[in-house]
């Protein structure tokens, strides 16, 4: 049911509705202005532009926030198949594995990072997680990183950052095929076959990907990661009914299957076997109408759906009787107008207003859970002079449980000299309680334990209660359901330098300051003993670091660069308790206990204080070859608890920090439409099978690709 928490907010989105349908519609503009203009917004129509930082069409040296573009011919090098495996080798980046492989940036979980295909949202999260590896790469023309909260833009999980991956554009006819075989009979076919005549551009790509696991406990039964086969289909299609009108019709489909083995009382005489499949599938499809009403003024409206859903069945292996069954069914839908706004030639307006849909369906929700939110936004953006970019915006939130959310963001850019721009940014992102936050209702008998969503909590409670079945409850009775969206203010300051022909160096300071963050708690307790928990706003938390990258062009075939981040996360709230001398370590040989002190705590579990990266890129185009070697470093971060004091504590608890070693070569012959590639990943051979058991070890592949 649809509750607005808050009559200003709505009718401020509707008086920036009118806004922007009064530039829409409000009259004719003056010839002379248009003349004044000239081809202004025709000029940002070039190759080498990002468009997440700001939503528009900007070159990147005058973007005010850190941004990281990551190219097709750097992807092709690579050899990369997943985005995972692309976005792990980035400063500040690190991969972690909760319910799949998400990102951590500048020490936030995946959880608070969106991520983006052409704009718009790939949905489907497991515990907040998205699994990087849904993503295909093989027909991505740039990814774009933009560090720092997005929410002004782009509203809930931008908290952190944004990830938007920019697929082929239709520009002339062509095609691509591609083929890889390695270790762990890891295969990969894409196809991709790009046509353009005159107005109609269309873009068709295919993937199959596949593999037969590995195993690092083969005493057991059921293998570490299980085969699996994923299947990636995309298209993008567009027409020019004339110059100032262009329609964009883009889709995606993906569907993935992969076995289930293992094994309960493993070992023992009862132990039982259990076998099955599970799936996922997710499909978009995302109508864009673009209309230049003048020089000055553009207008996109867009409309995107999507659906994502996962489907599991387990049996007993001794007389096929089920096991398991569950499903999960979320639809993301959304209308959108954005118009962009020449004032003047150091003005630029930009606008947006948009209405989103969200439901979920699942074994673990008692009913179809619905979600609804009007949002606006306006982006100013100011240049008074040319060593000046100055931009301003905010949006706002109306969610439909959990009230409003004002999202603003300041940036800026002063260049002392075309070698030296300093950046700076403040800005405040949040992220709203998700469906499972609010409406879980999971209750795991065997386990002894009952997870509940804030706001199935009283309504659930009570009926416990009314049949005797509550023992203890451990919250004020008043603070029941209430639940809050999380929020975090944001600053980063840095700059961009080439003071060297050949050198180039950005670096840049950043602070996370988060309130209201969403943890689980224990709530009550039953009469049988089991613990029921639910989600409650607990902590207050902060990250801070600096990261740097620096680019060296050593000769026109070789380029060295390499990059660092210092990162620094920790729970205020166990700072304050250390402060007052309220945690304690106890030794579990010697049984001493001692006080903890500040420098005895680690901060966040999972996150590395220490991160790099090196790379050496060849590409000699005469003969066509190209090597690359790239070096990786994580530093030791904690993997959880074993003291029982629930913190970062002691040396028993981290993962020791490691290196990985990645490298490939190729070659292009006959004509250079063919290429020949091999690599080797994690060369080092590094594994950690109790603590990072999705590192398979050194992993062999070649790969044969043809471009016509």
């Amino acid at each position: 049911m649809y509750r607005v928490k808050c009559c200003f907010c709505i009718c401020c989105l509707r008086c920036l509705g009118l806004l922007s349908i009064c530039l829409l519609n409000g009259g004719t503009l003056s010839a002379q202005v248009a003349k004044n203009t000239g081809d202004s917004l025709r000029q940002m129509d070039l190759s080498d532009v990002v468009i997440t930082a700001t939503r528009t069409e900007r070159a990147l040296s005058t973007v005010p926030m850190p941004v990281t573009i990551i190219n097709q011919a750097q992807i092709r090098q690579m050899g990369s198949l997943r985005l995972n495996e692309i976005l792990q080798e980035q400063t500040g980046l690190a991969i972690v594995t909760n319910h799949g492989q998400g990102i951590q940036m500048q020490g936030f979980d995946p959880d608070y990072t969106l991520i983006l295909i052409d704009g718009e949202p790939l949905v489907g999260r497991t515990a907040g997680t998205l699994e990087l590896s849904r993503i295909a790469v093989g027909n991505i023309k740039q990814i774009e990183i933009v560090k720092g909260p997005t929410s002004s833009l782009y509203g809930s999980e931008a908290l952190a950052g944004v990830v938007n991956i920019i697929t082929e554009t239709p520009t002339r006819t062509s095609a691509q095929l591609s083929s890889r075989y390695g270790t762990n009979r890891t295969a990969d076919l894409s196809a991709g076959i790009n046509l353009k005549n005159k107005d109609l551009g269309v873009y068709l790509f295919a993937n199959r990907y596949a593999s037969g696991g590995y195993d690092f406990t083969p005493e057991t039964f059921g293998q570490t990661i299980e085969p699996f086969a994923a299947y990636t289909f995309q298209t993008k299609l567009y027409y020019t009914f004339h110059k100032a009108l262009k329609l964009q019709l883009s889709g995606r489909f993906y569907s993935e299957t992969q076995a289930s083995n293992f094994a309960l009382n493993s070992g023992t005489a009862a132990e039982q076997r259990i076998s099955g499949e599970g799936l996922v599938q997710d499909y978009n499809l995302a109508p864009t109408l673009e209309w230049r009403v003048s020089e000055r003024w553009k207008s996109i409206f867009r409309l995107y759906h999507s659906q994502y859903q996962t489907r599991s069945a387990l049996n007993y292996q001794s007389d096929n009787s089920l096991y398991e069954a569950t499903f999960f069914t979320q639809h993301f839908t959304r209308l959108e107008n954005q118009t962009e706004y020449f004032i003047h030639e150091n003005h630029y307006l930009t606008l947006g207003i948009g209405h989103l849909w969200e439901d979920v369906s699942a074994t673990r929700y008692e009913r179809k859970q619905l979600f609804e939110t009007i949002y606006g936004f306006a982006q100013y953006e100011w240049t008074p002079s040319e060593r000046w970019n100055i931009t301003a915006g905010a949006r706002l939130d109306a969610h439909s449980v959990y009230g409003s959310q004002i999202s603003p963001k300041a940036a800026l850019q002063y260049e002392f000299s075309p070698k030296w721009a300093l950046r700076a940014s403040v800005g405040r992102g949040f992220k709203a309680p998700d469906f499972r936050q609010l409406y879980l209702n999971f209750n795991n008998a065997a386990a002894g334990y009952a997870v509940l969503g804030a706001e199935e909590l009283p309504r659930i409670i009570g009926e416990w209660q009314s049949q005797g079945l509550i023992s203890e409850l451990l919250l004020d009775p008043t603070l029941l359901g209430n639940i809050r969206a999380e929020s975090s203010t944001a600053y980063n300051l840095g700059f961009r330098a080439r003071p060297l022909p050949k050198l180039r160096w950005t670096l840049n300071l950043f602070r996370n300051d988060v309130q209201d963050l969403i943890e689980t708690q224990v709530v009550a307790r039953r009469t049988n003993g089991q613990n029921i928990f639910s989600y409650r706003n607990l902590s207050a938390i902060y990250t801070q670091g600096v990261e740097t990258d620096l680019s060296y062009v050593l000769s026109p075939s070789f380029t060295l660069s390499g990059g660092y981040q210092f990162l620094d996360a920790k729970d205020k709230e166990v700072l304050d308790q250390i402060d007052a001398g309220q945690l304690f370590s106890r030794d579990p040989q010697t049984l001493i206990t001692r006080r903890i002190t500040r420098q005895d705590y680690g901060g966040l579990f999972n996150r590395s204080r220490h991160m790099a990266n090196v790379k050496l890129f060849y590409n000699h185009e005469k003969t066509g070859t190209t090597a690359n070697l790239r070096a990786v470093y994580r530093g030791r971060y904690g993997f959880g608890d074993r003291n029982g004091n629930l913190i970062l504590d002691d040396d028993s608890e981290y993962v020791p920090g490691f290196w990985t070693l990645n490298a490939t070569a190729a070659k292009r012959f006959y004509k250079q439409m063919f290429q020949f590639q091999v690599g080797c990943e994690n060369l080092l051979n590094q594994q950690n099978q109790q603590m990072m058991p999705n590192m398979p070890g050194r992993l062999w592949w070649a790969s044969l690709s043809c471009q016509l």
